[in-house]
């Protein structure tokens, strides 16, 4: 049998599934059920006027056999052949009697001889018998060897059927292949990241993956503290706004008093500077002394 070699192309696959169906069709015509209903003598040795009638079985037909058309098969011959050798032996027995009675002269047994045939029949009998046992080995062994034989002989017929489909799953893959040589080519202006070799790939991975690990880590303590952070905005947003209220308040307040300046109005503020100043120097004064 032809071994597939294993890059094969469609043509390839084809002609291999070509001889493969050849040597099946040979295989094919081996197995075949030998035909008992064929004549048992030869046509060479006897004229087609004196020959024996064709012996026929109904049970099954040996063109689609089966284990139970076979099993009923080997019933049917197994009773036909019981019953030939009985009327075998009883043919056979009659004619020696009739040949022993009609003799001239008449054939007369005694006892010695009888005792020494039954000895022989003995030695005979157990012959046969080791004979059927030897029979019934060979029997065994060839169905064991029939049961063998037609496991592979479906697994082949699988195998067949399976390489069937198996150039239109190569036309397939090649063009598949194709299109993604194309779709190669074209990306060639790619980034360098994108054309890496494996190891290299694997390696950026493992990069990338301990970068996100790392943000995710960011992210979650990030999580964690937002709500105190989120206090912290709001108490420093109204911070801002006493803040920015006494600003705006203070802002005024320097626009009135120079208004009221440059208009030569007094608001009291240079007269309470010049208090405070006063009183500043006094305490320095005093600290002096105390001092």
């Amino acid at each position: 049998m032809v071994e597939p070699s294993r890059d094969l192309n469609a043509a390839q696959a084809r002609h291999h599934l070509q001889q493969l169906e050849e040597e099946h069709g040979e295989l094919k015509s081996q197995l075949s059920i030998v035909r008992i209903s064929e004549p048992i003598f030869s046509p060479d040795t006897e004229s087609s006027d004196s020959s024996p009638s064709k012996r026929h079985s109904d049970v099954s037909a040996f063109d689609n056999p089966t284990p139970a058309s076979l099993e009923a098969d080997l019933t049917h011959y197994k009773e036909l052949f019981s019953k030939l050798r009985f009327s075998y032996v009883e043919q056979v027995t009659k004619e020696k009697f009739l040949r022993a009675i009609v003799g001239d002269p008449p054939l007369v047994v005694g006892h010695n001889e009888n005792v020494e045939l039954e000895a022989q029949l003995a030695v005979v009998k157990a012959e046969l018998k080791a004979r059927k046992e030897e029979v019934r080995e060979m029997v065994e062994e060839m169905e064991k060897m029939g049961r063998d034989i037609a496991t592979r002989y479906k697994n082949v017929q699988l195998r067949i059927t399976q390489l069937a489909d198996l150039p239109e799953s190569i036309e397939n893959l090649e063009s598949t292949v194709a299109a993604l040589r194309a779709t190669q080519n074209s990306n060639a202006n790619a980034s360098s990241s994108q054309n890496l070799p494996l190891p290299a790939t694997l390696s950026l991975l493992a990069e990338r993956e301990a970068e996100l690990a790392a943000l995710n880590r960011q992210i979650v303590t990030a999580q964690n503290t937002l709500p105190r952070k989120t206090r912290e905005a709001e108490a420093m947003e109204r911070e801002l706004g006493i803040l920015e209220r006494r600003k705006a308040e203070a802002t005024m307040q320097a626009k009135e008093a120079q208004r009221k300046k440059q208009e030569g109005e007094s608001d009291g503020l240079e007269e309470t500077g010049r208090w405070y100043r006063s009183a500043g120097e006094a305490l320095k004064k005093l600290v002096g002394v105390e001092g």
